[in-house]
């Protein structure tokens, strides 16, 4: 644990450092977008965020390649892995970049996501077969094992860049990703001792690293954006450590250690099932891709096309601030994720879904705080937020008047509108004038003086 916890802080510490100098080689690069329509930020952020977390990832590399068992992993049978994901990343963050500066086409990116998967397909970084309980692995067809690759990376790095929509949304979801599938691999590898576990859990914690690098420059309000060439090589790197432990996990092995058939089936709860802990662990981007895709194809526009309906948009349009909408999502995401790595790890699931409903009902309250209204007691008062005290609402009518006059002078407003305002300025008190400004008033008149009619006092 403690040489993974190193390669963990040591792609955390170069990433964070690295980010400083890389905003300002964006902002001389001009790699400052202006703001769109469907953006939430208001002023031009640098991108290319990317290029630091790739930094980050050549550097924990180099430090696991030095220490004494992870280094094991470099030279043994594994290593085809590294090179594999090398490779891959790579592909994909040199598009990113080239997105992020100039812009590239989505079908040309999504025609680069397909070839960066078929280089790791080819590298052996590949679903070889799926572990069943009881039967052993049931082996693919190369074909098969390919399709189902290059589907999981392809899903995986759109999933993620369409979450990449509020400051340190992905980097926090891409990091509680990683962090239950580090948890849930790490007991395979050290309590099972499945060697063939060892890759996917220091691809989860480099993954984590970056992720924490990046995120103390990207929290709202984000002085930089990890752009497409960091979302797209985190999407990249979560299916990796996925596809590296998938089909290479007997679960004879379990078994035999475990003792009893049940125990080997509630373990690999998440992994006989190939893609249930990768599709879990991303469920709600996955299901932000999904309803994205239906949206946009049902409406007749492509299913590339970019709006402002996606899951984080909508929690600002009820009324959440921008950093409760992401913590929002935070919740929901490690909900999910811890929720499917401890029913593997207990015997009995009936725990872990009772704590898990009492949680939904937590984040159902929250989620709905926007729309709930009520009026606390007097006596506490001055202990609550403005908003729940009352006459607040009252006060933002008060407060929404003047705009209302302004829409009505400028003929904005329809008829209704302008009775009601009308009706709230006669309800209104008038404010004491001091003695200057009635002066000034009786001066004015009746506003004749505007067009030339009074010329005397």
């Amino acid at each position: 644990m403690r040489e993974y916890l190193l390669v963990m802080f040591s792609t955390a510490a170069v990433t964070y450092l690295l980010t400083g100098p890389v905003r300002k080689f964006a902002i001389r690069a001009g790699a400052m977008p202006p703001v769109r329509a469907r953006d939430v930020h208001r002023e031009p952020t640098p991108r290319l965020g990317g290029i630091a977390m790739f930094g980050g990832l050549c550097a924990g590399l180099l430090v696991a390649s030095r220490l004494t068992n992870l280094g094991r992993v470099f030279n043994e049978g594994s290593s085809s892995d590294i090179k594999a994901l090398l490779s891959g990343v790579g592909i994909m963050w040199v598009l990113g970049v080239l997105d992020d500066k100039w812009g590239v086409d989505a079908l040309v990116k999504l025609g680069g996501q397909m070839i960066a998967a078929g280089v790791m397909v080819y590298q052996g970084i590949t679903v070889i077969s799926i572990p069943v309980p009881g039967v052993g692995p049931v082996a693919l067809s190369p074909t098969l094992g390919m399709v189902i690759t290059v589907a999981l990376v392809v899903v995986m790095v759109n999933a993620v860049n369409f979450i990449d929509g509020l400051d340190g949304l992905a980097g926090g979801m891409v990091c509680i990703a990683g962090i239950a599938f580090f948890l849930y691999s790490y007991r395979l590898w050290y309590v099972y001792q499945i060697s063939d576990a060892a890759p996917s859990v220091l691809f989860s914690a480099l993954l984590i690293g970056m992720c924490l690098g990046f995120l103390p420059h990207n929290l709202h309000p984000a002085r930089i954006f990890m752009g497409d060439s960091g979302s797209m090589m985190l999407g990249l790197m979560l299916a990796v450590s996925a596809v590296s432990i998938t089909g290479r996990v007997d679960p004879d092995l379990i078994t035999a250690q475990a003792g009893s058939q049940t125990a080997t089936t509630h373990i690999l709860v998440p992994i006989y099932i190939p893609l249930l802990l990768p599709l879990a662990v991303v469920a709600l981007p996955l299901a932000d891709l999904v309803l994205a895709v239906v949206r946009r194809s049902w409406a007749g526009r492509s299913p590339f096309a970019a709006d402002k309906k996606h899951l984080h948009h909508r929690l600002l349009e009820i009324g959440h601030s921008h950093s409760r909408a992401v913590l929002i999502m935070y919740f929901w995401a490690a909900l999910i994720a811890f929720g499917t790595v401890g029913i593997s790890v207990t015997n009995t699931g009936r725990t872990v879904v009772l704590a898990c409903a009492g949680l939904c009902l937590v984040g159902l309250v929250v989620l709905l705080l926007p729309w709930f209204r009520p009026k606390a007691p007097s006596a506490v008062q001055a202990f609550v937020p403005p908003r729940y005290r009352k006459g607040a609402r009252a006060a933002r009518g008060t407060a929404a008047a003047p705009v209302e006059a302004h829409a009505v002078l400028a003929g904005e407003e329809q008829p209704t509108v302008r009775l009601r305002t009308a009706r709230a300025a006669a309800d209104a008190p008038m404010a004491e004038l001091s003695a200057g400004d009635q002066e000034l008033l009786d001066r004015m008149g009746t506003g004749a003086h505007a067009v030339g009619e009074h010329r005397r006092n």
